[in-house]
This record gives C-alpha cells, sequence and structure tokens, in this order.
C-alpha cells in the first residue's frame, strides 16, 4: 500500500491567514433530502408500528434473523456473560477505566439548596435525576465499550433510575467488549437494534422499549438525523461532528509522540481533523517528517492519510501568546498542550472541549481511563458548549415559598410589572394576596 501526505502549511503572518483557517475548520453535516426523508419515514412507522417495524428494520439493515422483538433483547445475565468471555486483561482494564471515570464524575453531582430571606421567604433550586435515560452505541466493528463507560456512568452517578442502551448487532456480529462494559457500568436493559429506528424507539416507545428521557451516544449520519427530529419529545446531548485534536507545541516534545497524537484522531475517519501549532518552523519540519516516516506503519494508513491531507494542518505562529489566540479562534474538541509549563498558559484558553496538560499527557489517555468524559463538543461549539457530565442527567427545579407578609410586599412590584405588560390576570393574582393594611398606605 502506498501511502503519502500532503498536509497544509499555514503561517498565521500571512495576510490570507484568517480566510485559510475558516476554509480549513468549516464543515457541514452530510445529511441530505435523501437521508432526511428516509429517518422521517423510520420514525413514522416506529411510531405507528412500534416492535413490528423494529423487527422488519433490524432484518433489512443489518442482516439479522428475527422472528420477533425477544430475539433483539439482552437480558443482565448475558451482559454478565459477557464478563467472563473477555481476557481478565481486557476486564481489568474496563474496571480500571470505569472506577476512575466514576471518581472523576462523582465530584460533578450537584445538591438541592435553600435558603430563608428575613420575612421568611424560601428560596431554592431541587435538583432531580431524570427517570431514564437512552444509550446508543454503535455496533460491529464500530465498537466502543469506552463510549459505554463514559455514556452509562455519568447518567448512573446523577440517579437515573434505568438506563437503557441500543446497539446495532449487524449480521448477527456481537462485541463482547462493549457487552461487558454494559455490566460493569451498571446498564439496565440492551436491546440489539440501531439506526434511525432505535433512536425513534427510545424517543416515543414501544411495546418492549420504554420512552426515555434523555438520548446519548454517537452514531453514524442517520443516527444523527434522528436525534435532531425527535429533540423536544426528548432530550438529546449533542448532534457532535468529526473527532478533532489541536496540539500547542513549542518545539521541544519528540516529534514521533506529535506526529502520533495528531494520528490518534486522524484515523478515526476522513472528515477527522488533526492540526498543530507551533513557533518553531524548524520543529513542524521534523513532524512534517515524522508523519511521512510513521504513516506507512499505520493499520489505518489510508483514513489517516485521507484526514491529514484533507483537514490537517501545521500551523507557524509568531509566539506562544499568538498559538493561544489560535487555540481560542479554533475552540478545538481536544487540546494538548505540549509545552515546558502548561500550567502558565492554563489562564489563556477559552474554548476547548477537554485540554491536556503537558509533553506527557497524550490524548488517547483521555479518551479511555483518565477519568474525565470523552464525550466532547466539536466543530467549534466549545464556545459554548460543555463535556457530557452528571449534570446532563440532573434537573434543576426552582423552590419559591412566600409567607403571608412577603407575598404583600412582592405582590406591589408583582403587580407593577404585570399591568405594565398589560396582563391584568397576573396583576389581580399577586394583588389578592396584598394584606389589607398594606392596601391603606
Amino acid at each position: 500500500m502506498t501511502v503519502s501526505t500532503a498536509i497544509a502549511r499555514l503561517n498565521a503572518a500571512d495576510p490570507g491567514f484568517a480566510r485559510h483557517l475558516d476554509h480549513l475548520l468549516s464543515w457541514e453535516s452530510v445529511s441530505d433530502d435523501a437521508v432526511n426523508q428516509r429517518v422521517l419515514d423510520i420514525i413514522k412507522a416506529v411510531r405507528e408500528r412500534g416492535d413490528a417495524a423494529l423487527v422488519e428494520f433490524t432484518q433489512r439493515f443489518d442482516g439479522v434473523e428475527a422472528k420477533g422483538i425477544d430475539d433483539l433483547i439482552l437480558g443482565r445475565e448475558r451482559l454478565e456473560l459477557a464478563l467472563t468471555r473477555i481476557t481478565p486483561t481486557q476486564r481489568e482494564a474496563l474496571e480500571i477505566a470505569a472506577s476512575r471515570v466514576r471518581s472523576y464524575h462523582e465530584r460533578q453531582k450537584q445538591d438541592s439548596w435553600q435558603y430563608t430571606e428575613a420575612d421568611g421567604t424560601v428560596l431554592g433550586q431541587k435538583v432531580t435525576p431524570l427517570d431514564r435515560a437512552g444509550l446508543y452505541v454503535p455496533g460491529g466493528k464500530a465498537s466502543y465499550p469506552s463510549s459505554v463507560l463514559m455514556n452509562a456512568i455519568p447518567a448512573k452517578v446523577a440517579g437515573v433510575s434505568e438506563v437503557v442502551m441500543v446497539v446495532p448487532t449487524p449480521r448477527g456480529e456481537v462485541n463482547e467488549l462493549v457487552l461487558a462494559a454494559a455490566c460493569i457500568a451498571g446498564v439496565d436493559r440492551v436491546f440489539t437494534i440501531g439506526g434511525a429506528q432505535a433512536v425513534a424507539a427510545l424517543a416515543y416507545g414501544t411495546e418492549s422499549v420504554p420512552q426515555v428521557d434523555k438520548i446519548v451516544g454517537p452514531g453514524n449520519i442517520y443516527v444523527a438525523t434522528a436525534k435532531r427530529h425527535v429533540f423536544g419529545q426528548v432530550g438529546i446531548d449533542m448532534i457532535a461532528g468529526p473527532s478533532e485534536i489541536l496540539v500547542v507545541c513549542d518545539g521541544q516534545t519528540d516529534p514521533d509522540w506529535i506526529a502520533m497524537d495528531l494520528f490518534s484522531q486522524a484515523e478515526h475517519d476522513e472528515d477527522a481533523q488533526a492540526i498543530l501549532v507551533s513557533p518553531d518552523a524548524a520543529f513542524l519540519d521534523r513532524v512534517a517528517a515524522s508523519i511521512a516516516k510513521l504513516l506507512p506503519t499505520m493499520e489505518r494508513a489510508e483514513i489517516i492519510e485521507k484526514s491529514i491531507n484533507g483537514r490537517g494542518a501545521l500551523i507557524q505562529v509568531r509566539d506562544m501568546q499568538q498559538a493561544m489566540d489560535v487555540a481560542n479562534r479554533i475552540a478545538p474538541e481536544h487540546l494538548e498542550l505540549s509545552v515546558a509549563e502548561p500550567q502558565a498558559w492554563l489562564p489563556q484558553i477559552r474554548h476547548a472541549g477537554a485540554i491536556f496538560m503537558g509533553r506527557h499527557t497524550s490524548e488517547a489517555l483521555g479518551d479511555y481511563c483518565a477519568g474525565p468524559n470523552h464525550v466532547l463538543p466539536t466543530s467549534g461549539t466549545a464556545r459554548f458548549s460543555s463535556p457530557l457530565g452528571v449534570y446532563d442527567f440532573q434537573k434543576r427545579s426552582s423552590i419559591i415559598f412566600c409567607s403571608e407578609q412577603a407575598a404583600s410586599e412582592l405582590g406591589h412590584t408583582a403587580s407593577v410589572l404585570a399591568r405594565g405588560e398589560s396582563l391584568t390576570a397576573h396583576a389581580r393574582s399577586a394583588e389578592y394576596r396584598i394584606l389589607t393594611e398594606s392596601k391603606g398606605n
């Protein structure tokens, strides 16, 4: 196999840099009218025919011989069996990762709170977990047991009573690592269905699949399109774009390390994006040489080549301050600060999904076992979005209690504002509670 690299070289000093960077970063969902209509048809069929539609679509799209919905349900005992079918080393790795993910996310859990004002008014916030969450997991060869841990564990830490997982098994191909991860993470029910039909089933419920409150987890374009359409009926985590990594390096890290860090995201798919920013032009040359040297050794070399050549870049900047400016402009999913003193630069970073500090902290550690969640905002949405966490599985309700005196005092204010908005019923509702003696003042 012959592979070659022609990764883009940009210089922040060039007059057209901003335009070139915008073009490099641009990415639009490939969902077209045909995909959109097919997804709408699938959702309609599941809503109308329930389990029967799920069985039919699973037979057609996944090549699974299922006589009925019971053939597409895995019980808890099947998940426990998967634990015995993986190797002891794999089980240990899953358990270590799960323990670290759980420990990190337990620190995110929010508690209810209240305070009482001098007149007896009580204000506060009641934090309540969702009743049920749905977890979509890709199936077959594109299986990610790490995603099971990252999505299910925060839900369980939040107190979600039931986590329902859907995972396709194309041609009957079951991934034991995925099922073992589901067992360790505390998944309650598993259905071997996928695609837009699985999203529809979770959103609206069928005779067998329970309706959930929120759907999380990655999927292909049909899954992403279906999540868009059911949002509002249920909550969703995000519509994720291709994976991204931005490495900021002062030029002192081993160039082979940096090249492999770039590969670690480029190997996801052809649309993934890997960018290196450095003030050291000679270092960029050395990394380019490492890319050319190492690429032929990679199992997914063709995917990496298309990603690197199509959306990758080596960017030269004036200094480290300008590197921080570029990083904030990109707002990457993953940001590696491969520099001598990463803590010194951390206050400068405003927009990033996850920040990996120092030369020894590869992004891959965050994907699997460091502890923080690997479900992160992509395509510049780190400007306003955060990683998936416990807070995504908790709701917050406001608490308001007014004493008789407080209702009377606040009633005056509410009345003025309500009448200013010509909402008379609002005003009178508040005025009814104004104490008689107060009216005479």
